[in-house]
């Protein structure tokens, strides 16, 4: 087959497999597994097929015009470059991990087959994003992206939580997404087409004629789907969802879509030094304030959703420095241990017998119960801190190196206040984030809370896949920092040594600072320790976090409200800790800003319809209705109270007429 033909079906299995998988889903259960792990495999398979065929070349481009759209026409067409070749390989692989995962994850949810399916699409979605060389045919992946996340994080619809936070990441989503839709089509204007090449070259020939306007209406559909400030708050309250999904979404598809479209139109941006100067800012503001929100999290999923907001912010803050290699390197290799990360929490949200809701502080001996939990979740931990050698410190070094040389003035066209502000914030991130991931480390598998029940061994499809990310984890940023250049623009990605010590310097004084301060409260909580727990009856780990969702408690008993006094986190962060752990109340500024002045204007609407027009309505509705109840009470059919009436109507008339000729 032709590596065009290969690079079709890469995106077309998936979408097949969850076609399949909705209609036989009922009727023929035991297809349904199979159905949501074979295709995705064979995708991932075939995607390695493309970039080994690719090898770093020249890009890959197909097109064919399915039927006339107007003087813009959309054309299905495909465009592989270093950059898809390697992020498809990361969706296939991460989507196939979370596939295998939820066979045993899932393995007594009866809305598995619509699950598998949905995850399947979802995959799908995000492989057609991937390879799309038209703005359109990628709206379309970005779209279906959108709507399977409502469903999925929605899984536990029967839980208020995940209702909730299903439709705000909907609506957040979408918010971003309309003026993401009319930059798309001002953009089209100018180039006259929606091919990716054709725009890139129209941007090179000074073609576009607001560049500034066009790039941040295309930066709000971004900051939307790559949870970037100032629309990041639904991706914490995404963690309803089931954990599996929280792997999907983090990794692979869905946040990672906004970096890579940033990445492909980087010219465009990059001919805005405004825009360059807007997306530095909020990269920095994502990354200092998710960290900080981070290290305040007592939900261990929630720590991991705002550590995935700020490498996110790591993503961005290179791109707005002009580096989209680096951008990618990052998020090739966050994909990888944030995927370990997640899929571990759920071992540990298993054997713990809680969702982690409040409970992180709660956990107890854990290290012995969750070997491979344990073992596979540090290696993850030491990648997001950025320690050497592991993958993140070389993919993360890469970040702040471009920051660094478009600061000094070395990067052209690139303004050096974005280089500046991308890695000051770079830095205090670094250290704040191996602050949390330490603090994660010794709460979740080092803690003295309250013990849970055994809930036995863990299926070995969830252990497997736990130990098959920690290998890309623990080498990929090691193997790939010097070949990649070849795969992406030829620019070097190897660590400076200026940022490498300061980087790894600040990251191990979080991580020493955190420990200390943890010895220091679990000094004093051994003198007053939390109350006992009662014991949770046995269940599977997706019944074990539907539960705790549902009941927004610790799933395996009662503990005390209060907080935990052995939290590190409180004493590092201080006054500021309720703050953070509020997410510094941007949902409450939000519901000040718009959702109450929406729902008061939605009640004057109200009472004016109910008030004024229904008043008005009724009123002109009044007398007809009196006199039809007049005319009503005269049908007696009574036919001698007929007569009698029409006697008297006689006399009267005769009256009348007889009067009338007297007065003539």
């Amino acid at each position: 087959m032709t590596t065009t033909t290969l690079a079709v079906l890469v995106p077309l299995l998936p979408f097949l497999g969850a076609a399949a998988g909705l209609l036989l889903g009922r009727t023929a259960p035991g297809f349904v597994r199979p159905l949501a792990v074979l295709p995705t495999l064979a995708a991932f398979a075939l995607a390695a097929l493309v970039a080994v065929r690719h090898g770093g070349d020249s890009p890959v481009d197909a097109a064919t015009q399915l039927t006339p759209t107007g003087s813009v026409p959309v054309e299905l067409a495909l465009h592989i470059d270093g950059f898809a070749a390697l992020v498809a390989v990361l969706v296939g692989l991460v989507a196939t991990c979370v596939q295998i995962y939820s066979t045993g994850y899932l393995r007594d949810d009866p809305r598995y087959p619509s699950y598998a399916a949905l995850v399947s699409l979802f995959t799908s979605a995000m492989l057609l994003v991937v390879y799309s060389g038209d703005l359109m045919v990628l709206l379309v992946g970005w779209e279906i992206m959108g709507i399977c996340s409502y469903f999925l994080v929605g899984h536990y619809w029967e839980t208020p939580q995940a209702r909730a936070a299903s439709l705000k990441a909907f609506l957040v989503t979408k918010l971003g997404d309309v003026p993401f839709l009319i930059g798309l089509f001002a953009l089209a204007g100018d180039a006259g087409s929606f091919r990716i090449t054709r725009i890139l070259d129209t941007v090179a020939g000074g073609g576009v004629d607001h560049p500034t306007l066009i790039a941040l209406l295309l930066l709000a559909g971004v900051a939307g789907k790559s949870a970037q400030f100032p629309l990041h708050t639904w991706l914490p309250d995404a963690m309803a969802g089931p954990t599996p999904v929280s792997a999907l979404i983090h990794a692979a598809t869905m946040v990672a879509a906004g970096v890579y479209f940033v990445a492909r139109l980087l010219p465009l941006f990059a001919a805005s030094s405004a825009a360059l100067v807007v997306l530095a800012v909020m990269a920095a503001l994502t990354m200092a304030g998710s960290a900080l929100a981070a290290l305040a999290q007592d939900d261990i999923k929630r720590v991991l959703a705002y550590s995935t907001i700020g490498q996110l912010g790591y993503m961005t803050g290179a791109l707005a420095v002009g580096d989209r290699g680096a951008a990618v390197f990052h998020l090739l290799s966050h994909g990888a241990f944030k995927a370990l990360l997640f899929l571990a929490a759920g071992v540990i949200i298993h054997a713990a017998g809680t969702n982690s809701l409040a409970a992180m502080s709660r956990m107890s001996h854990l290290r012995a119960r969750v070997p491979d939990a344990f073992w596979t979740m540090t290696v993850a931990l030491l990648a997001l801190a950025a320690i050497p050698p592991f993958s993140g410190f070389f993919s993360k070094e890469s970040v702040l190196g471009a920051a660094e040389h478009a600061a000094t003035g070395h990067a052209e066209h690139i303004p050096g206040a974005a280089g500046w502000t991308v890695l000051v914030a770079g830095v205090l991130t670094a250290l704040l984030t191996a602050a949390y991931a330490t603090r994660l480390w010794l709460l979740a598998f080092h803690g003295k809370g309250a013990e849970a029940p055994d809930h036995g061994r863990q299926p070995r499809t969830m252990t497997v896949v736990l130990w098959v990310l920690a290998v890309p984890s623990l080498a990929l940023g090691a193997l790939a920092y010097g070949r990649l250049p070849d795969w992406f623009d030829g620019d070097d990605l190897a660590p400076t040594l200026t940022t490498s010590v300061l980087g790894t310097g600040v990251a191990l004084i979080g991580a020493l600072v955190t420990y200390a301060a943890w010895r220091h409260t679990t000094a004093a909580a051994a003198r007053a320790p939390l109350g006992a727990v009662a014991a949770h009856p046995e269940a599977d780990a997706a019944t074990v976090e539907a539960e705790a969702i549902a009941s927004h408690t610790p799933a395996y008993g009662n503990v005390a409200s209060a907080p935990d006094p052995a939290d590190p986190g409180r004493l590092l962060l201080g006054p500021l800790h309720r703050h953070a752990a509020a997410g510094f109340h941007i949902d409450a500024v939000y519901t000040a800003l718009f959702v109450r002045p929406v729902q008061a204007g939605a009640s004057l609407v109200r009472f004016l319809d109910r008030e004024v027009v229904d008043t008005y309505v009724h009123g002109a509705g009044a007398l007809p209705r009196l006199l039809g109840a007049a005319v009503r009470r005269a049908q007696t059919g009574n036919v001698q109270t007929y007569v009698s009436a029409l006697l008297a109507g006689t006399v009267v008339l005769v009256v009348a007429a007889l009067v009338v000729a007297t007065g003539a």
